[in-house]
C-alpha cells in the first residue's frame, strides 16, 4: 500500500486548501526545509494538526522535545556533534531500547547510525527539526564534554572536539609523534594544538572563508583567512607549538607527518552542527617549516541562481536559453577563485530532472547534487579527466560536465561528444571569454572543431559586494577622470564609499557578486573563428552581435552602489576597459599605436573621437540616480 503524502493527509482533513499546499509545495523544491514546518512558519496549520498528520504518514508518535525531561545518562549516550547532525534527541532508555525523538525518524542509515554509536535499539519519534535543534541546545548546553567518538561504516575515524566533529581517513600512524596525538585524541585530551585547530576552523567557517593559511615564520606562526577573496591576518602562535599545529592538521588529513621535505596533499572533514565542511590541505616546504593551505568547502550549501549570483538578468536569459539546446559545449573561464565552479553547478541545477541523465567528472567533488552521477578525478589510480570522460560517453549521458579542461586530450574529447549530441560544460582557466578560444588553439585544437563546437563563453571575475553600512559622496576628480578613461562619457555626481561595521569586521564590504560577461557563438563569431581570425576580428563580431563585456558589467554595478572603484580596479584594470577603435575602419587598437594599422588613420582622431562621443557599450543611463 501505498504511503500518504503529508500534504494529501492535511488536505483529505480540509486543514488546507490545494492552492495553499502548491505554494507551500514550490517553496519546499527550492528548500531545504521540510513541508510542515514551512506550513507551520506560514502559519497555514496549526501545530497540533501538523503532528497528528506526521503519526499518520511515519507511523511513529509525536513528541514535544522541548517539554521533556532527561537525565544526563541519557544524553551521554549520543554525542553533541552526531545529534545535531542527525537531528535526534535520546530521550530516555527503555532496557535495550532508546528512545529518541528524530526530524527523520524513517531514515534507516540515520537509525543505523544511532543504534552503531550506542550499541542500542533505537525506538524512534517524530518531531519537529527546529525543536530538536533548540532542544539539542537546551540540554546539552553547559554539559561535560562528549567523550564518544563515532567511526562510520566506512572505516573513517571521527573524533569530537568542543562541539566540532573531525572525520579523517587515518586511523593509525606509525610515527611516536602521530601515536600520541592520536592518543590525546582519543582522551579527549585537549591538548593545545588541538584546541587550535578546532577554533581556527569554527572560526573560519563562521566568517564565511574559503581558506586558511598556516604560515610559519622566523619569531612565530601566522594564521591567516581568505575572506571575500581577500586574505585577513586571524592571529599569531608561538613557534614553540608550530610542529605539534602542523602535526594534527596532517595527522587528521592522513600524511606522512615524518615527510617535511616534499609538498603533500591531503583532505579531511568537519561537522559543525548540521553543517559538513570538506577541507583540503596542501603543504609546503619553506625556510622556517611547512607552510599549510586548507581549502574550505562547504558540500551542503545550497545551490543558487544565476541571479543570485549576480549575472545581469539579460545574460542570465541568454545563458538559459543556450543552456536548452540539447547539444554545445558551453565553456566557463576566469582565474583560480572567480566561481566558475558556482556558476557550473548553478546550470546543473536548473538542467536537472528525472528525464535527463547529467555525470560529472570533477577534481573534486565539491557540491552535491541529489539527482546527478558525479565521479571523482583520481591520478594515482590512472582516472583522470580524460580517461573518465571516454567511459561517461558509454554511460548513455544527456548531460556532462568536465571539471576543467586542462590537456589536449580531454578538450578533443569534450568537443567531439559536444558534436555527438551532447551538452557538455567545462571550466577553462583565461584572462577573458575570447581569450579562451586562443587557449584552445594553443592546445592544439583545431579552429574548425572549436567554431563548431562551442555555444558560448562564459568569463566572469568576483569583486566584493559594499556592506549596507557604506555611504555616498560627491565624486572625487580623480573618480571622474578614471571613469572618462574607460569610455563613460558623462560620470556622475556621487560615488559609493566602504565605511565599515561590526557586521562587515569593519573592512566595509560582505559577500561577493560576479560581474560577468557572454560569447555567443552566433554565425558571424564561428566563421571568424573557423577562418583563423585575429582575437581583435573576433572582439569586433562579438561587438557587433550586442555583446556586453565584464567591464561594462562591472561599472553597471558601480553605478549601482553595489561594488567600488577601488574594488573594480582590484580585479579588473581600466587599462583594459579603455579600449580604443578607430573612427574610420571600426577596428579594436591596442593603446601606444600612433596610425591604425588596417586603414593607415592617425589614432588622434579616434581619440578625440572618444573624448566627444558617448561610449557605445556603456550606456549613460547605468548612472541615472
Amino acid at each position: 500500500m501505498k504511503r500518504k503524502k503529508l500534504g494529501e493527509v492535511l488536505q483529505e482533513r480540509g486543514k488546507i486548501s490545494t492552492t495553499e499546499l502548491r505554494q507551500a509545495m514550490a517553496d519546499h523544491q527550492n528548500k531545504s526545509t521540510h513541508l510542515g514546518e514551512i506550513l507551520l512558519a506560514r502559519g497555514l496549520v496549526a501545530k497540533a494538526d501538523i503532528a497528528t498528520a506526521l503519526e499518520e504518514v511515519f507511523h511513529f508518535e509525536y513528541v514535544d522535545c522541548l517539554t521533556a525531561v532527561i537525565d544526563r545518562k541519557t544524553l551521554d549516550l549520543i554525542p553533541r556533534a552526531i545529534a545535531e547532525r542527525c537531528s535526534a534527541l535520546p530521550l530516555r532508555r527503555e532496557g535495550a531500547f532508546l528512545v529518541v525523538a528524530m526530524a527523520e525518524p524513517q531514515n534507516l542509515a540515520l537509525v543505523a547510525e544511532l543504534r552503531f554509536t550506542t550499541g542500542l535499539e533505537i525506538s524512534p519519534r517524530v518531531a519537529f527539526r527546529s525543536e530538536v535543534r533548540e532542544a539539542i541546545r537546551k540540554y546539552y548546553l553547559g554539559g561535560a564534554p562528549d567523550t564518544a567518538s563515532a567511526s562510520g561504516s566506512d572505516g573513517n575515524a571521527a573524533v569530537e572536539v568542543g562541539g566540532i566533529e573531525f572525520i579523517s581517513t587515518s586511523s593509525r600512524q606509525n610515527n611516536q609523534e602521530a601515536m600520541q596525538e592520536m592518543q590525546a585524541d582519543l582522551r579527549n585530551r585537549k591538548t593545545p594544538a588541538v584546541v587550535l585547530v578546532s577554533e581556527t576552523i569554527q572560526a573560519a567557517v563562521a566568517k564565511g572563508a574559503s581558506d586558511v593559511h598556516i604560515e610559519p615564520q622566523s619569531n612565530e606562526t601566522a594564521i591567516r583567512i581568505r575572506v571575500d577573496g581577500v586574505l585577513r591576518d586571524f592571529k599569531s602562535v608561538p613557534r614553540a607549538i608550530q610542529n605539534s599545529l602542523i602535526s594534527r592538521i596532517k595527522i587528521l588529513a592522513d600524511m606522512d607527518i615524518a615527510e617535511r621535505r616534499t609538498p603533500q596533499d591531503g583532505r579531511f572533514m568537519v561537522n559543525l552542527g548540521q553543517r559538513q565542511i570538506d577541507l583540503r590541505v596542501s603543504t609546503l616546504p619553506t625556510q622556517y617549516g611547512e607552510k599549510i593551505v586548507m581549502r574550505l568547502l562547504d558540500s551542503s550549501a545550497q545551490m543558487v541562481s544565476f541571479s543570485d549570483v549576480g549575472m545581469p538578468q539579460q545574460v542570465a536569459a541568454e545563458l538559459s536559453g543556450l543552456l536548452s539546446v540539447p547539444q554545445g559545449m558551453v565553456l566557463v573561464t576566469g582565474p583560480t577563485g572567480s566561481g566558475k565552479s558556482t556558476t557550473l553547478y548553478s546550470a546543473l541545477n536548473l538542467l536537472r530532472k528525472p528525464s535527463v541523465n547529467i555525470v560529472t567528472v570533477e577534481d573534486p567533488v565539491e557540491y552535491v547534487l541529489p539527482g546527478i552521477n558525479q565521479s571523482h578525478v583520481n591520478t594515482k589510480a590512472g582516472l583522470t579527466f580524460a580517461s573518465c570522460l571516454r567511459s561517461i560517453l558509454r554511460q548513455d549521458p544527456n548531460i556532462i560536465m568536465v571539471g576543467e579542461i586542462r590537456d589536449v586530450e580531454t578538450a578533443e574529447i569534450a568537443m567531439k561528444a559536444a558534436q555527438t549530441g551532447h551538452l557538455v560544460l567545462s571550466t577553462l582557466h583565461t584572462n577573458d571569454s575570447v581569450s579562451a578560444i586562443v587557449r584552445l588553439q594553443d592546445l592544439g585544437i583545431a579552429s574548425f572543431l572549436i567554431s563548431s563546437s562551442l555555444t558560448a563563453i562564459v568569463a566572469q571575475r568576483l569583486v566584493r559586494k559594499l556592506c549596507s553600512c557604506h555611504g555616498v559622496r560627491r565624486a572625487t576628480r580623480e573618480f571622474r577622470a578614471r571613469l572618462t578613461q574607460s569610455g563613460v562619457a558623462q560620470p556622475p555626481e556621487t560615488m559609493p564609499v566602504p565605511v565599515g561595521c561590526a557586521l562587515c569586521d569593519h573592512t566595509g564590504y560582505k559577500g561577493r557578486v560576479g560581474i560577468f560577461e557572454l560569447l555567443r557563438f552566433d554565425e558571424s563569431v564561428r566563421a571568424v573563428v573557423r577562418n583563423g581570425g585575429r582575437s581583435d576580428q573576433v572582439w569586433s563580431a562579438a561587438r557587433a552581435q550586442g555583446m556586453r563585456t565584464m567591464q561594462d558589467d562591472a561599472i553597471e554595478k558601480l553605478g549601482a552602489c553595489v561594488t567600488s572603484l577601488d574594488e573594480i580596479l582590484r580585479v579588473i584594470s581600466f587599462e583594459e576597459m579603455a579600449q580604443l577603435t578607430c573612427v574610420a575602419c571600426d577596428q579594436n587598437l591596442l593603446p601606444g599605436f600612433r596610425f591604425c594599422p588596417y586603414c593607415g588613420v592617425p589614432c588622434e582622431a579616434s581619440r578625440h573621437a572618444r573624448r566627444t562621443q558617448p561610449n557605445r557599450t556603456v550606456p549613460e543611463k547605468s548612472f541615472s540616480r
